[in-house]
């Protein structure tokens, strides 16, 4: 069975809508930085990653692991709404996966020091001490481990890595992968009971170098076994370590997607053939396994499947999943020439009298819930994740799905690696927020939003840019934010002489009083980007440039414009940070007077902290005041300013450019972290538009930065009326 997509804008909106409330969904409840983790002898700054998460029994205490930091960390969630540091435990080696049976955590851990000698042991650590009791040796480099619902069998997939940079990671490499099974009593393995299966000779795709990469149990003791480069499933009998059956992952034919990476969406694209290459495997009951398709070596078909273990497909979702997240907001156009969203994780979990399929997607940084029917499952919701979701753990003892993201962008002053926590309970989904509906079978592509503007005529209804990050497709969004969640109903592409404009930045927009916009570019020098302002008609067309004046251009940097507005026949632009003329901790306010074609500007006082850089992001009018974000570049826990401020038209007095400038006076509004931390996540750094519509209702927008070394997470909200 081949998914259905003709509906699918209307399911995702029904999904998340108001008028759902009376079904259970998840929300998240929390976010932990596993930083909160890295032992006190450590530098804080070290890389750490969640990857692998499960739980203890009683569901109040999480375990994941961590390869870049060497261990296995703890999160104390008794209170799932304020999870704690739980402590972490080194472990000699390089941590690959981790379960838990009763009172111990099974940890696989790498201990290879090259690709042709592998090696590697299960650390069976007992929890209440974080204490390593012992070990077993491997004979091989581990990947994934399971145990038996019973706990009397524990399986680990040794998965013996190819080395990528050697030919091009073209397989076979030996040694091969395999197997290994041990009894199990209280928790603890019995190493002497080791059991190895061979599964050479099972894959059409290089027979004899086997790398296992997912391992699960059902209740039968039988294990489904994902050999990802090889595109093959074994099915293992776990009590007896006998091959019982293996068949192909086969292939799928993906159409409408987009194949190209090129900054701009079309999905017109499409990849015959695609092997499916799986990573994580579920088993839904005794004899139906669901796996991701993520592909590594030479495929990766963005989907998920259903099978029967005899090896018949049951349910394919084709690109069903990927033009879900495409609605959302959470496309990775960088992604597109590869394998798209990147379907990696899993999970299955049995709540109230539903079965729910967790599915992870890497690059898309979203989990879809499923539930399973029999036959074509039903998406429920789609929740916001962390940076790369790897594993996944449901709880429903305590009606709790966790994520762990494994991408630790603090080096490069991003976001730590998080764990997420959901929570299901009666009531509507929070996220997403915003989504776009489907315009002759294919949904409309966004994301990267970066200004926003209201309509002068119709309450609700916004319009909003996305910056450079879709350089090669710069577009005007129509926003119906009267629906939960709002509507991206219509892409207006913007276009000099009848094709896609180039070298604009658009990072913001004010309508210009005859049904077209006005557009601020912010420039670069570096690649080629003017500094300018554009007028556009209702066509989207470029009918009127203005570049901005040489005395001003004489102090650029690349912080240029960054919102716009329009009092009268003067166009207001707020500039980010301060150029090379200003003094420091000011931007300026730039002034043109449309009719006199006049510059001008004044100088605006901009908050200071400790760490990190504060600038301006949006500006927009209202009544005797214009309105400004005024926010960090700081993301989770350092983010420390995100505000909106006020500015009577008043102290608009500006001053020709190059001489002494006027600075204005400034009130505070309203302080946007609140509002941020709402849904349970980290705080996003860039807070980009901020619109008053006719009816004097405040909305705010943020920029996901088109999913790129970012969640994809797109907040959109209503701050009520703004006095």
């Amino acid at each position: 069975m081949i998914a259905k997509t003709a509906s699918l804008a209307a399911l995702l909106l029904a999904s998340t809508a108001l008028a759902a409330s009376a079904a259970p969904m998840f929300n998240r409840v929390a976010s932990f930085a596993v930083a909160e983790n890295i032992p006190a002898d450590k530098d804080q700054k070290s890389t750490s990653s969640s990857e692998i998460i499960t739980a203890t029994p009683d569901g109040m205490t999480l375990i994941y692991s961590d390869s870049p930091l060497g261990g296995i960390g703890f999160v104390d969630i008794a209170d799932p709404k304020a999870p704690k540091a739980g402590g972490f435990l080194s472990l000699d080696g390089e941590p690959t996966s981790v379960t838990v049976v009763g009172t111990k955590a099974l940890v696989g851990v790498n201990t290879s020091q090259s690709k042709t000698e592998p090696s590697g042991k299960l650390a069976i650590v007992d929890i209440a001490t974080k204490t390593v009791e012992a070990t077993c040796d491997l004979g091989g480099q581990p990947d994934s481990v399971a145990a038996s619902k019973e706990g009397t069998l524990v399986a680990v997939a040794i998965e013996n890595e190819r080395d990528e940079d050697l030919n091009d990671g073209a397989i076979p490499q030996l040694p091969a992968g395999d197997v290994v099974i041990f009894d199990l009593k209280d928790g603890v393995a019995d190493c002497g009971s080791l059991k190895r299966v061979d599964v050479t000779k099972l894959s059409d795709v290089a027979p004899t170098d086997p790398e296992p990469e997912f391992i699960a149990f059902n209740d039968r003791n039988e294990i489904v076994l994902s050999l990802q480069e090889n595109n093959a499933f074994v099915v293992i009998d776990g009590n007896t370590a006998k091959v019982t059956g293996h068949f192909s992952a086969g292939s799928v034919d993906l159409d409408k997607i987009d194949t190209v990476s090129d900054g701009k969406f079309d999905f017109t694209g499409s990849q015959k053939g695609r092997l499916r290459e799986p990573d994580a495997a579920k088993w839904l009951d005794d004899n139906r396994f669901v796996a991701a398709n993520e592909g590594d070596y030479e495929g990766g078909s963005r989907s998920f499947t259903i099978w029967n273990k005899d090896g018949t497909v049951l349910y394919e979702s084709g690109a069903s999943l990927e033009k879900a997240a495409v609605m959302a907001g959470h496309y990775p156009d960088k992604r597109s020439r590869a394998k798209g969203i990147e379907p990696e994780g899993l999970e299955v979990g049995k709540f109230g009298e539903d079965t729910l399929i967790f599915v992870l997607a890497e690059r898309a940084s979203l989990v879809a819930v499923y539930k399973d029917t029999g036959a074509e499952p039903e998406l429920l919701q789609l929740l916001p994740s962390g940076v790369s979701p790897e594993g996944g753990i449901a709880i429903p003892s305590r009606n709790l799905f966790v994520s762990a993201n494994e991408a630790d962008l603090g080096e490069d002053g991003g976001a730590r690696s998080h764990v997420m926590i959901y929570e299901r309970s009666e009531g509507p989904a929070a996220y997403p927020q915003i989504v776009s509906t489907e315009v002759d079978g294919q949904p409309i592509g966004w994301g990267a939003l970066s200004g926003l503007a209201a309509d002068p005529e119709t309450a609700g209804t916004l319009y909003a840019v996305s910056d450079s990050f879709y350089r090669s497709q710069p577009a005007i969004f129509t926003i119906d934010a009267t629906k939960r969640p709002a509507e991206i109903t219509k892409a207006l592409p913007v276009t000099r002489d009848g094709t896609a404009a180039q070298k604009l930045d658009i990072e913001g927009i004010t309508p210009d009083g005859d049904g077209g916009f006005w557009l601020a570019s912010e420039g670069d020098a570096a690649k080629l980007t003017p500094h300018a302002l554009y007028r556009v008609n209702a066509k989207g067309e470029i009918k009127e440039e203005i570049a901005f004046p040489a005395e001003l251009l004489a102090g650029e940097t690349r912080f240029g414009a960054e919102g716009i507005a329009k009092i009268g026949d003067v166009l207001w632009v707020a500039m980010q940070r301060e150029w090379k003329d200003d003094p420091k901790g000011t931007a300026k306010l730039l002034s043109y007077d449309i009719k006199a074609k006049e510059w001008g500007a004044v100088r605006y006082p901009l908050e200071q902290t400790e760490s990190g850089w504060v600038g301006l992001s949006e500006i927009t009018v209202q009544g005797d005041n214009i309105i400004l974000v005024e926010r960090d570049n700081l993301i989770g826990a350092a983010a420390k300013l995100k505000k909106l401020y006020r500015v009577a038209v008043s102290e608009l007095q500006p001053a020709k450019l190059g001489g002494d400038l006027p600075t204005v006076k400034k009130e505070e509004v309203r302080d946007l972290m609140p509002d941020l931390k709402k849904n349970g996540g980290y705080v996003v750094d860039k807070v980009e538009g901020f619109a008053i519509d006719k009816d004097g209702t405040g909305y705010v927008v943020t920029d996901n930065d088109g999913v790129d070394d970012s969640s994809g997470e797109t907040m959109f909200f209503a701050i009520g009326k703004v006095e």
